[in-house]
């Protein structure tokens, strides 16, 4: 894999886990995205399956 692919993919990697982390903070707290419990579990399932992919495409890559 090139060195630009490479990066858009860790780059997803870490927007996905910061997506992620967030959705899970605003699960416990009501803080960033307003504390709707419906656009949180869906953006953990995004998230989720992207850092799955993710991690999947470096790991054939290899």
């Amino acid at each position: 894999m090139s060195g630009i692919s490479q990066n858009v993919v860790y780059a997803s990697l870490a927007i996905a886990g910061i997506i992620g982390l967030a959705s899970i903070v605003d699960l416990i707290v009501g803080a960033p995205f307003g504390g709707q419990t419906l656009f949180d579990i869906m953006f953990l399932i995004s998230a989720g399956i992207t850092g799955y992919l993710g991690f999947d495409c470096i790991k054939d890559a290899r």
